[in-house]
């Protein structure tokens, strides 16, 4: 039977991602099997909600084919995966975490020792850990996708007081997406003998007015008139890069795609997306009587149009 995964963590299908990260760290800390009155089944359903709602692409296909669909296997079994979470068992990451309490593995932006170290004091030693911090950057749409280096302020705290602002150094990569959360570890509050917090960046994206992304390509819409789809042309537009020139073919067909290779989102060792201007011919409203019989008279002397 298809698991709602949604009712599992308590939270509408228009949630947001940072409204499902703070519904798991809820009911993880609520129901896990190390603390009083935790509960073990629970807990791994919940892990099971969120591994999958906290991932675009799984969330997607969640939404369409439910629990029991193919990326799932069925709904059950290991809510990290066979073999556990990131290649490692449920065993390894418990002992990580009873092993000084500082959990280094990475569930999405969650830090399992925040859940494991600090909450629970594995071992009879529990580990302080410092505040995270949250700050909002916004950026052009360009910066969004080529990605930049800049220093932002940031509240510092430090022991539970707040000093003042401290600059942090902060990389956003390229390919970021409006809404999405980035993670800085040990960027946060500093802890005495304790562990510093992280910094969590909300990335904010100014629309651009004609170019869009989707994935690692960029798109552009760009209107063609009749005349120049059937006689081709030269025009120039504008990428984030500066001005291209770009050959419209003559006798263009309908929703004809030019592909500028390479010119989309660039993300280290992975392949370069493509910049693609999505061609949109451009018809008149109404045709005088004359030019309803010059375009009859062609259509003879080509044989189309039939």
């Amino acid at each position: 039977m298809s698991k709602d995964y949604y009712k599992i963590l308590g939270v509408e299908k228009t949630a947001s991602d940072a409204d499902i990260k703070v519904a798991f760290r809820k009911l993880a800390h609520q129901h896990h099997p190390d603390k009083n009155g935790g509960d073990d089944k629970k807990f791994k359903e919940v892990n099971e909600a969120y591994q999958t709602l906290s991932d675009k692409n799984k969330r997607a296909q969640y939404d369409q084919f439910g629990s029991d669909g193919p990326q799932f296997g069925g709904g059950g079994g290991n809510p990290f995966g066979q073999g556990g979470f990131g290649g490692f068992s449920w065993e390894d990451i418990m002992r990580q975490a009873q092993q000084g309490g500082g959990a280094q593995f990475d569930m999405g932006d969650i830090d399992l020792g925040d859940l494991f170290g600090a909450a629970f004091g594995f071992g009879g030693r529990r580990v302080r850990k410092g505040r995270n911090v949250e700050v909002e950057i916004r950026m052009t749409f360009k910066e969004s996708v080529r990605g930049f280096t800049k220093e932002v302020n940031v509240p510092d705290y430090q022991d539970g007081v707040q000093k003042g602002m401290k600059k942090v150094k902060v990389t956003i990569p390229a390919g970021v997406d409006d809404g999405q959360q980035l993670r800085m570890d040990g960027a946060g509050e500093t802890i005495t003998d304790g562990r510093a917090g992280n910094l969590f960046i909300l990335v904010r994206v100014e629309k651009h007015p004609t170019i869009y992304k989707e994935g690692n390509n960029l798109f552009m819409d760009l209107s063609v008139s009749l005349r120049d789809a059937l006689l081709g042309k030269k025009i120039k537009i504008e990428t984030l890069d500066g001005t291209e020139t770009i050959e419209i073919p003559e006798c263009m067909s309908v929703g004809h795609v030019i592909k500028l290779k390479g010119k989309g989102v660039s993300q280290g060792f992975m392949r370069s997306g493509d910049f693609l201007v999505m061609t949109h011919i451009k018809m008149p409203k109404k045709l005088s009587k004359d030019a309803q019989k010059h375009i009859e008279d062609i259509a003879k002397e080509l044989d189309v149009w039939k």
